[in-house]
């Protein structure tokens, strides 16, 4: 393992490392995705593919498309999974269907590789939010992982991640590490000092870390109440069902509305990315009647 830039560098690292040790090798990335995914891997130069993960007439996962995606690519290849939080849609495969889908990609050879940026944010439990981590490593794949500290300690301004690939070996760990520190070195030399012995004085010391865990589900906790109050709130003005408010999880809500919503919104002043994705982490008690109304009045015109 080695410190990165945040989530985002974790990533570059990854695609570098592709790019240079398996060349031809695919990355599979979900529809839809983190933008940058696709700007990450592309200026790597590796070939990008896309498998099914979201269902927009149910508003959640679309399991049989995305097996059925997983099966059909060629052995061997790679998949960007996200570990816990899917950004954009909020929507994560249970427990069991990380087994499933550990199954078969253990069957077909592929290389699962973990964008864990929302650690923490998903559940309120940072260990359990890294199940599918641990459902596949006691499956005995090998795996890479991308962590971010940017959002559950707050260091988001201070470029703070890890990347990690698991070995067979310490002699294979050596190996492997000298060349993901070669491939940082070409690209940004050395990482922020400051941010990293905040995380390492946090972590190593269980008394500290305790209280993180703590406040991090005291945000999720925060975050999932936000849900509840405008799923009740859109289902009183309209009278339809809003449940996939509070099905996601994490920061984000995908919301089912269209770019023309969100322009009519900006008008509102009220703010979102084109897709309909709603950042629950900026709707408090404050706010959320008055975004529930707007959303109303956009959606039923």
């Amino acid at each position: 393992a080695v410190q990165s830039l945040s989530g985002t560098g974790s990533c570059r690292l990854m695609a570098d490392f592709m790019h240079k040790f398996k060349p031809g090798a695919k990355v599979y990335i979900t529809v839809p995705t983190w933008s940058n995914h696709h700007n990450i891997w592309g200026d790597a130069r590796v070939e990008k593919e896309t498998f099914r993960y979201y269902k927009p007439e149910t508003r959640g996962l679309d399991f049989d498309g995305m097996m059925e995606d997983i099966a059909a690519a060629e052995g061997g290849s790679f998949f960007l999974l996200h570990a816990c939080a899917h950004n954009p849609t909020g929507v994560d495969p249970t427990a069991d269907q990380w087994r499933e889908i550990s199954k078969l990609m253990r069957e077909k050879g592929h290389f699962p590789f973990f964008d864990m940026a929302y650690q923490g944010f998903a559940s309120g439990d940072c260990v359990r939010d890294a199940q599918a981590i641990e459902i596949f490593l006691s499956d005995g794949h090998m795996v890479g992982c991308s962590q971010s500290y940017a959002k559950n300690m707050g260091l988001y301004g201070q470029r703070i991640g890890c990347f990690s690939l698991t070995c067979n070996n310490e002699q294979e760990k050596i190996a492997v590490e000298s060349q993901m520190k070669r491939i940082a070195r070409a690209t940004y030399s050395n990482p922020p000092l400051h941010g990293a012995l905040l995380v390492s004085t946090v972590l190593g010391d269980p008394e500290l870390k305790a209280l993180w865990y703590k406040e991090v589900k005291g945000m999720a906790d925060r975050i999932i109440s936000m849900r509840t109050a405008l799923r009740n709130n859109l289902e009183s003005l309209s009278g339809d069902s809003w449940q996939h408010v509070t099905d996601q999880i994490g920061m984000f809500c995908f919301s089912g509305m269209t770019s023309e919503h969100v322009d009519a919104l900006y008008e509102k002043s009220i703010y979102m990315t084109s897709n309909g994705r709603i950042s629950m982490a900026g709707v408090t008690t404050k706010n959320v009647e008055t975004l529930a109304k707007a959303m109303h009045e956009v959606t039923s015109a």
